[in-house]
């Protein structure tokens, strides 16, 4: 399987660009810390990344940046695209962060989930565009302590459905599905992804990266799973494939993971030893993804796999009992 240039570790699914990291704090036309877990888009034949921008003072806003390839020549915007309101909406006073992306087929808009930061703790928050230059806020959508959450890109019996990772006290940070007929309020909870205690790779938390992927075999959904060691926490890459038409089944998850920190931009940073994608997309032709993750919390870097191989993988990883 291909596989990283630097180490053969892993599954490897992923094949990182010979340009990595393809974005950095220089590219930005004013000062920041770091650059790092960007949604991301087509537009009007340019591929669009919504990354999240962590200030001098440690709070984070969303910044656009465009590029024909979507590989080189990234061209910023000049200030902060979405800088956090909390004169409006209190619960991003301490930034806004780790957006993904959806095209909502129904309301032909891109739908932002994006993670709201304030003394209330993480919240899921929903804005929308059609063009990443306006924006819609539609605050919170969900309570905390919450975060992760991507929207399904079509209805399922007439209701939206989300991706999220909510955590209550004493309790496992595993991935669950709600439901809703309005994107305000949500329901039909349900645990569709259970981190694995004891020495697995996603032993401490798991959450949802990119939006699912729909393809003719079922939903791809690529997932973050940590673990936590003597030396710090690791987090890494893996995937299931969810039913087309009933997401909640769970049809196959890999038990190892299929990309992990490697490269030394990936293992030093603000945070140690990441790679944590916020965005993907999938190129009909070249039956090629690229994936776009943030290394070590500090960059951006891009890896490219083949649809086909990760539907081959699939097929020899088991189907998990549903919880």
């Amino acid at each position: 399987m291909p596989g990283s240039n630097f180490k053969s570790v892993g599954v490897n699914l992923f094949t990182r660009c010979p340009h990595n990291p393809i974005i950095t704090t220089h590219i930005l036309p004013y000062p920041a810390n770091s650059i790092f877990n960007a949604g991301a888009a087509v537009v009007n034949n340019w591929t669009i990344l919504l990354a999240r921008v962590e200030d001098m003072r440690g709070i984070s806003h969303l910044t656009v940046l465009r590029s024909k390839d979507g590989v080189t020549n990234w061209i910023p915007d000049e200030a902060p695209s979405y800088p956090p309101e909390p004169e409006k909406f209190p619960e991003e006073l301490w930034g806004v962060e780790d957006p993904r992306i959806t095209f909502l087929d129904d309301l032909k808009k891109f739908a932002i989930c994006y993670t709201a930061y304030s003394r209330r703790g993480p919240q899921v928050s929903l804005a929308f565009t059609e063009d990443f230059k306006t924006f819609e806020r539609k605050g919170v959508i969900l309570p905390p302590e919450d975060k992760n959450a991507s929207l399904f890109p079509c209805k399922f019996n007439d209701n939206y459905a989300v991706i999220h990772r909510p955590v209550a006290v004493g309790q496992d940070s595993n991935i669950w599905m709600s439901f809703s007929t309005d994107l305000k309020r949500w329901g039909d909870h349900t645990m569709i992804l259970e981190c694995r205690r004891g020495a697995w790779w996603d032993s401490h938390r798991i959450g949802a990266c990119p939006p699912p992927l729909r393809t003719e075999k079922g939903w791809l959904l690529l997932y973050h799973g940590v673990r936590s060691t003597v030396s710090g926490q690791i987090y890494r890459l893996g995937i299931a494939l969810l039913d087309l038409n009933e997401p909640t089944k769970v049809l196959k998850r890999s038990d190892e993971w299929i990309f992990g920190p490697a490269d030394p931009y990936e293992l030093i940073g603000d945070v140690h030893n990441v790679v944590f994608p916020c965005g993907w997309i999938l190129d009909e032709d070249s039956r090629r993804i690229r994936l776009y993750y943030g290394a070590a919390d500090t960059s951006i870097g891009l890896a490219t796999a083949n649809i086909d191989e990760i539907f081959d993988y699939l097929e020899t990883c088991p189907q998990p009992k549903q919880s």
